[in-house]
């Protein structure tokens, strides 16, 4: 579902803006949507975090490695560190 976000700005900034994203193909909304995903990519740590756990799964999967056994390895961890 979409939504519509209410900006505001100087008239000649949009203008500008505009003629840019013409140049490019594009529409104002479109650029204004990449930027803002751009933005959201760039800080959201939760995605980057979520990213990386999915890249090590694939890379332990690849390998043969089951949650069973990285469970046991937690477990094993914990209990020689008490």
């Amino acid at each position: 579902m979409t939504t519509q976000m209410i900006v505001r700005i100087d008239s000649e900034v949009k203008e500008r803006f505009n003629k840019l994203a013409r140049v490019e193909g594009k529409t104002s909304s479109q650029m204004v949507r990449e930027l803002i995903e751009g933005y959201i990519k760039e800080r959201d740590i939760g995605a980057y975090v979520d990213d990386l756990w999915d890249r090590i799964g694939g890379k332990l999967r690849s390998k043969g490695v089951r949650q069973k056994d990285i469970s046991r390895a937690i477990k094993e961890v914990r209990k020689s560190r008490s």
